[in-house]
């Protein structure tokens, strides 16, 4: 007997509050779903190409499975503490008829483990699903394709998911099971009353309002100004100021509530005096709780618009370039493109070259380009700039590429080619790929008449001006190199000025490192200045596949490079329809593979791909679940305070029933109040997430240049509509939920 009444108090619950087993699901597949992420497919690929850097990611899953623990507790313990408000009667009943408290505490405890064991059958499946789902469409909108795709389950993830569920079910159970177990019968018996509250005067309650308004206000202003890097000071003081006021603001709210009831009170009838002062008391007793749930959608909010943004701008950042960079002779990478198996996959290949100043025997002046940046509005960067441009000139360090080799990357990647004059070049900068005001400064430079002087060997001093535009795209496949300041030139210009050094080395990993003034000092491994050029000679290197002689427009004019050395490196390029058919990531692999086999070493697309995903799930994969985690609690919290609210004052619906106001009335009345309620805490969020977003993306969050801000635009719009739909399935909740008890109400009934 007593066994059945446990089963069937768990299918009454589970019937009554659905809301409470929603929860209980979203903890589980909260769970899951961060346990679950080393076995992604994504992850998968990322561990064998950034093994260290993915062991290091992994190293913080057990810190945020914590802090989720934490946060799931409060969502668990007010959903339980709605339901074991419902049932405080049934309860008192128990113990009036003679059950003994630990019996009652054994009862509610064994509802608890059958009630999570349920859950967990139930959570574990739509988990997987969710899972499976973000491991496909990551893998596909980073262009992984789904055919590496492999069904994982990860037995780790489901010990720690089923664990901490249990964990927090037990823990909150535990401590509202003592809370009730302890009460009296007559206690339970009797519908609890909220606690009186001292008052707020008008005086005070004004105050409040206003110096929360003044303190939000400091805190827009100290992000929208100060907060140009994650300084841990001005962040302090940003989230000090900020917390306090959205505190002082909502405990000062009743009060103008209250006002515009009594301005309004004359030309209002009906239950507008009611509706009006449910939300003024709601205001009053719950504005700590007010105050909390609109933090957490700030943070929400703030969490998801961080990913979309980083995870947009480092998936698009770079366009994919070459599939390889090959590092070897001519003869080397002749013989194995000629292999028939590879000549079906290669598209294309050109030799990369780069040539630096420094090593050579003629010297420019950048006299013009500092001419252009000087009338440009002062600033930090714009005078890092300069000065790294006279360091340049001091020393006489420039980099250049020939036309010839930059148009063939252009061309492969189905790009418009530079057409250049004798007296013009272009301007190539790796920092503009990740510093959209880098690459905007330089815009505005080159379009005021930036111009670039070379002294060659016979003493000539010849003019370049320098075309409107920042050419940025990865010049090799995954070489780890920071070209700051340089020249696309002519090819007669580098064969006269770029020299390669004798000093050569056989690092393949050398990086340009990024100083602490903003400067990036060129680095381009062993041949990075290397001259090299074709003979003249247009044969093929191999069916199908174009080399740098076969340039169309080199074909009407002669060869100007006379000394024939080897490039920094090849370039290819696998064909789109083998991509296509194969999927990125297979066919890369499989020429992988062959290169192995080779004597040749390489640079492959897969490392770029590795250390631009590493981020994106860094980054953006982990902000946006803790920005979801973030907004399901603060609309749960929500919820249950209201609803527990509502019941503490179901005896005031009972009075007006009394005194003649119908069900519907009542109803309408609910609904307004449901929807101011939400709107209270909901406006102040997306104000505050409106200045916490503009100083995040123009201070220490940058999107790298390149990215789509249409792309960014239409994600936001697309992460604002979800929101608005999952707040919108709240109030809606709610209202159903209220409706209900509204309708369950008899006049026969006395109010407490």
């Amino acid at each position: 007997m007593y066994f059945k009444q446990i089963l069937y108090n768990i299918k009454k619950n589970r019937k009554d509050n659905g809301l409470f087993f929603a929860t209980l699901l979203i903890a589980i597949v909260a769970f899951y779903t961060l346990l679950s992420l080393e076995s992604q497919d994504v992850m998968r690929f990322l561990n064998a190409l950034e093994g260290d850097a993915i062991q290091k990611l992994m190293l913080l899953v057990p810190i945020i499975y914590v802090v989720s623990l934490f946060f799931v507790f409060f969502l668990v313990y007010f959903a339980y503490a709605y339901q074991m408000e419902n049932r405080r009667r049934e309860f008192g009943l128990y113990l009036m008829f003679g059950m003994k408290r630990g019996r009652l505490f054994l009862m509610l405890m064994c509802e608890t483990i059958l009630n999570s064991i349920l859950s967990v059958f139930v959570g574990i499946p739509l988990a997987l699903l969710l899972t499976e789902s973000i491991s496909l469409t990551t893998a596909r909108l980073v262009g992984l394709g789904i055919i590496g795709h492999q069904f994982s389950l990860s037995p780790t993830a489901i010990l720690g998911t089923v664990g901490g569920f249990f964990l927090v079910q037990l823990a909150a159970m535990l401590i509202l099971s003592v809370r009730f177990c302890r009460m009296d019968p007559a206690d339970l018996l009797k519908q609890e009353t909220e606690a009186a509250k001292k008052p707020t005067s008008g005086k005070q309650g004004i105050f409040s309002f206003l110096s929360g308004i003044l303190l939000l206000a400091v805190a827009y202003v100290m992000g929208v100004t100060l907060l140009r890097a994650f300084g841990m000071l001005p962040t302090l003081l940003i989230l000090i100021f900020g917390s306090l006021g959205t505190f002082r603001l909502y405990r000062g709210l009743g009060s103008f509530i209250e006002r515009a009831l009594t301005a309004r009170k004359s030309q209002k009838s009906g239950l507008y005096t009611f509706t009006g002062r449910q939300i003024q008391e709601s205001v009053v007793h719950q504005h700590s709780s007010l105050a909390v749930s609109s933090l957490l959608l700030l943070t929400a909010l703030a969490c998801i618009s961080f990913g979309i943004g980083m995870g947009v701008g480092r998936t698009g950042a770079d366009a994919r370039a070459c599939d390889f960079s090959l590092m070897g002779t001519k003869e080397d990478v002749t013989a194995f493109i000629q292999d028939e198996e590879n000549q079906n996959v290669i598209g294309d290949c050109y030799p990369m070259f780069i040539g630096n100043m420094y090593y050579g025997d003629s010297t420019f002046s950048l006299d013009g380009i500092v001419d252009a940046f000087e009338t440009l509005p002062e600033n930090d960067l714009r005078d890092n700039i300069v000065e790294n441009l006279r360091q340049d000139e001091e020393y006489n360090d420039l980099y250049l590429i020939p036309l010839k080799s930059f148009n063939a990357l252009l061309a492969s990647m189905g790009e418009e080619k530079i057409q250049l004059a004798d007296n013009q070049v272009a301007f190539y900068s790796r920092m503009a790929a990740d510093s959209p005001n880098y690459k905007e400064l330089w815009d505005q430079a080159l379009r005021a008449g930036a111009y670039v002087e070379f002294t060659l060997p016979n003493g000539n001093v010849e003019k370049f001006e320098i075309l409107p535009g920042v050419y940025y795209n990865n010049i090799v496949a995954d070489r780890a190199i920071t070209l700051s300041t340089t020249l696309v030139v002519p090819d007669d210009l580098y064969a006269t000025c770029a020299r390669h050094t004798s000093d050569k080395t056989d690092s393949a990993d050398e990086t340009g490192q990024m100083a602490e003034d903003g400067r990036a000092v060129g680095s381009a491994g062993g041949n990075a200045g290397d001259v090299a050029t074709e003979s003249g000679e247009s044969t093929p290197l191999a069916g199908g596949v174009s080399n740098f002689a076969q340039d169309n427009d080199a074909s009407t004019e002669p060869d100007t490079i006379d000394n024939v050395e080897d490039p920094f490196a090849w370039n290819i390029r696998l064909k789109d329809d083998v991509v296509k058919t194969q999927g990125l990531l297979p066919a890369i692999m499989e020429m992988q593979s062959r290169l192995d086999d080779s004597a040749l070493s390489y640079d492959s697309y897969l490392g770029g791909i590795g250390r631009n995903l590493f981020y994106t799930v860094a980054a953006s994969y982990l902000s946006i679940y803790l920005g979801v985690l973030f907004l399901l609690i603060a609309n749960t919290v929500l919820v249950l305070k209201y609803l527990i609210w509502q019941r503490k004052n179901h005896g005031r619906y009972l009075t007006l029933m009394m005194l003649g106001a119908k069900k519907r009335d009542l109803s309408i009345s609910m609904g307004k109040q449901i929807r101011l309620y939400f709107l209270l805490v909901l406006g102040v969020a997306v104000l505050n997430s409106i200045f916490a977003i503009w100083s995040m993306f123009t201070s220490f969050v940058k999107l790298p240049a390149g990215t789509s801000m249409l792309t960014v635009i239409i994600l936001a719009c697309v992460a604002l509509v979800c929101f608005v739909l999952v707040e919108v399935l709240y109030i809606c909740i709610v209202q159903h939920k209220s409706r209900k008890e509204i309708l369950a109400l008899h006049v026969s009934e006395r109010p407490e």
